[in-house]
């Protein structure tokens, strides 16, 4: 059976560093903490799990951090998690079981990261991230920000999911790193996007609109980075009340590769609030009829099934077709139980069509 170092870097993680550890500390064999400065309680958290607690002083680049930590390990393999990760039951025994029968020409475990859940802990926005790596192959991370470790050697795709189930707010932390490359030796293709994300967040729209079309009109960068570039923009313009700008920067995604569910479904909400509902209907359909991507980009779970579905109920209730509206509110209820919005339609439904029958026969 292999082996696994847990590698973390934290800094004011007092609420959150014992539950993270609560979920992995009875499946690895080793556990580093790397403290950038907290002046909370982390550290007096992290001492009862482990011994391994290391000093760092942070150099804004986590890239660095991270380096540093798995210098520190010393099992068979590496595995990351950030203070605000947890593992659900269901992924505790899914990486108990992957711990026991790995084989050991496996380089890297990759693992679906769900960023956004539910209040029922059910994910809403997933992606993929290199999640356990072999320590001999002495893999580094790279880029001061948004840090990644470029994927080589023998590769496997989990099922196992890490749940992020975030306390705090980085605030314009991420931002400051990447104005501090900017005016260093300016921004990659990859950072461009990453830098026009930080200004969305911190609401610097303009600005961010500025650097979404340049990473746009780039070509480094990845299809699922261009796709949500678009998405972003797109919700950038609606702030700004530029409807048809925002519808442009949606069908632009056009360019870098076949529909997505979730700009189908942005474009039906375009449509929809213009009360263009035909029109609306057609880019819902479209979505309906997408196979939801395997790849590691991020997916939102609900445009692939219960959002287009349920959309679809409400257009043609609006333009008069009851039956298709609820023949669509059935099949988003196949993805979605017990959703209250179904339930409520189901019901409301039942009640209209029951008294059109008793109407038809008096």
């Amino acid at each position: 059976m292999v082996t696994i170092s847990l590698c973390m870097i934290v800094k004011n993680e007092e609420d959150t560093l014992a539950r993270c550890l609560d979920t992995v500390k009875d499946i690895v064999d080793e556990i580093v903490i790397i403290d950038t400065g907290s002046t909370d309680k982390t550290k007096e958290v992290a001492a009862k799990y482990t011994t391994n607690i290391y000093d760092f002083e942070w150099v804004n680049d986590f890239a660095v951090a991270r380096n540093y930590s798995f210098s520190k390990a010393t099992k068979d393999y590496i595995m990351w998690l950030d203070a605000d990760d947890i593992l659900l039951e269901e992924d505790r025994e899914k990486l108990i079981r992957l711990k026991r029968v790995m084989n050991p020409e496996i380089d890297i475990v990759m693992m679906k990261y769900n960023i956004k859940v539910d209040e029922k802990g059910i994910p809403k926005t997933t992606f993929t991230r290199e999640r356990l790596l072999k320590r001999s192959k002495q893999y580094e991370w790279v880029n001061p920000v948004h840090e990644y470790v470029k994927i080589h050697g023998k590769y496997f795709n989990s099922d196992i999911c890490i749940t992020h189930r975030k306390v705090h707010n980085s605030g314009d932390r991420n931002l400051k790193i990447l104005e501090n490359i900017l005016n260093d030796e300016g921004l990659n293709d990859r950072n461009t996007f990453y830098y026009a994300r930080e200004l969305y967040a911190n609401k610097k729209f303009d600005e961010a609109i500025t650097f979404y079309n340049k990473f746009l009109d780039s070509e480094g960068g990845f299809i699922s980075n261009y796709m949500d570039a678009c998405m972003d923009l797109a919700k950038c313009h609606y702030i700004r009340k530029e409807d048809k700008k925002a519808l442009r920067s949606l069908l632009r995604s056009l360019e870098f590769g076949i529909p997505r569910a979730e700009i189908c479904c942005m474009i039906g909400e375009h449509f929809k609030n213009y009360k263009q509902y035909e029109r609306a209907i057609y880019w819902y359909e479209v979505a309906t009829k997408l196979e939801k991507p395997s790849t590691w980009g991020s997916v939102t779970h609900d445009s692939w099934g219960y959002r287009p579905h349920m959309e679809l109920c409400a257009c043609y209730y609006k333009i008069g077709q009851v039956l298709k509206a609820k023949a669509f509110n059935d099949m988003a209820g196949t993805y979605k139980p017990n959703d209250k919005i179904y339930l409520h339609n189901k019901k409301f439904f039942e009640m209209l069509l029951s008294k059109k029958e008793t109407e038809e026969h008096e």
